[in-house]
């Protein structure tokens, strides 16, 4: 029982306020905190021994809704299945858990693409930041054979919020209906229309990053490269998420996680057989980074690596070879975690983790 009568002491007082501003600073977060409650319902899959419980939940849930290996439909019937943001909208509805909103009023609009064919690009604006804002253009994975910007929506969404720029999400053109290097060079012609005519989304052209996912992690990089040599604007910073660095399928990464989920060696050689007009297209600079590309004089890039994921060996290969051509790198590993899982923050802690990283390195370039 408490003694109501008697005044509180000072340490009392001070632990009480500590208290509440504890409260007020988790209440004031702008990324949600992620679903402690939602655990697996099986035991550990023999490819993922040291996945987290919120990661495996997520992937159970993934191959409960698409039970069908992608590597074994077209790419057209491949683009209808279920998405990782599917399964992180279904647990989250089945556990009466909010999905991720953000402050941001997103618009869309046709911008010329390479050769000037029209490109659809998301643009993600936040409301509680005005004036003239940084921009960060951004490139989705999904070995240049599926998804779109919708279907990583919860990234950009996170990375407008919580950055306060303006970002610009790229609907390059997929294969096998455009082979390489088409998505590589939409993505470029995406960066320079961004430079170009930032003004006109109230953006700052002196304060453009390059951001992505998996293949778009690659793009990020050669974007920064094709800028380099042909004297357009560097850009401020390179935020590359467990990125496609090379072409070398026997890494240890790749023999570990041959058979890992949601990305797998059958997987990547599925896309790269969609995406390249012959296997020689893979020992291009725009693929293999780390053995073949020039990467001097690019910008400081952050790299976000997932443990249980086969590109894991080339994204730390990639930090390796930025660091020894003097590029500033920041690379950090997340433990327990897939290939996706940067945008299932509602749900996975090490999402959280790595989205509050990626801000903040962010948000350091663009000051």
């Amino acid at each position: 029982m408490f003694n109501i009568s008697k005044k509180p002491s000072l340490r009392q007082t001070l632990l009480a306020y500590l208290f509440i501003l504890t409260l007020l600073a988790c209440q004031d977060h702008r990324l949600p905190q992620p679903g402690q409650i939602i655990q697996p319902t099986g035991p550990k899959p023999d490819w993922g021994p040291t996945i987290g419980p919120q990661m495996q939940a997520v992937i159970e849930e993934l191959g409960r809704l698409s039970p069908t290996p992608l590597n074994e439909l077209t790419p057209q019937q491949a683009r209808m299945k279920p998405s990782f943001k599917d399964a992180v909208n279904s647990l989250l509805d089945k556990n009466n858990i909010p999905r991720p909103t953000a402050n941001v009023t997103v618009s869309q609009q046709m911008i010329p693409g390479a050769g000037g064919t029209p490109i659809r690009i998301v643009v993600y604006k936040p409301n509680n930041v005005s004036g003239i804002r940084p921009v960060i253009v951004y490139y989705h994975g999904g070995g240049w054979v599926i998804a779109s910007p919708e279907v990583y929506e919860y990234s950009t969404l996170a990375l407008a919020e919580e950055t306060g720029a303006i970002v610009v999400s790229v609907d390059y053109r997929l294969a096998p209906e455009n082979k390489f290097p088409t998505a590589h060079e939409d993505a470029f012609a995406a960066y320079k229309w961004v430079k170009q005519n930032a003004a006109s989304l109230k953006g700052n052209p002196d304060k453009v990053a390059v951001a992505g996912e998996s293949a778009g992690g690659n793009m990020a990089i050669t974007v920064s490269m094709m800028a380099r040599d042909q004297n357009i604007g560097l850009p401020i910073h390179i935020l590359s998420v467990f990125p496609v660095a090379n072409n070398d399928l026997n890494t240890p990464s790749y023999n570990h996680y041959a058979n890992a989920k949601p990305l797998n060696r059958p997987l990547v050689q599925y896309f790269t057989s969609n995406y390249f007009n012959s296997p020689a297209d893979g020992d291009s600079p725009l693929i293999s980074l780390v053995d073949v590309a020039n990467l001097t004089g690019l910008p400081p890039t952050t790299i976000i690596g997932a443990e249980i994921d086969p590109l894991q060996s080339e994204g730390m290969q990639l930090r390796d070879k930025l660091q020894s051509v003097g590029v500033q790198v920041t690379y950090q590993l997340f433990t327990g975690a897939t290939h996706e899982f940067f945008g299932m923050y509602a749900i996975v802690p090490q999402a959280q983790q790595a989205q509050e990283l990626a801000a903040t390195q962010l948000r350091n370039a663009f000051k």
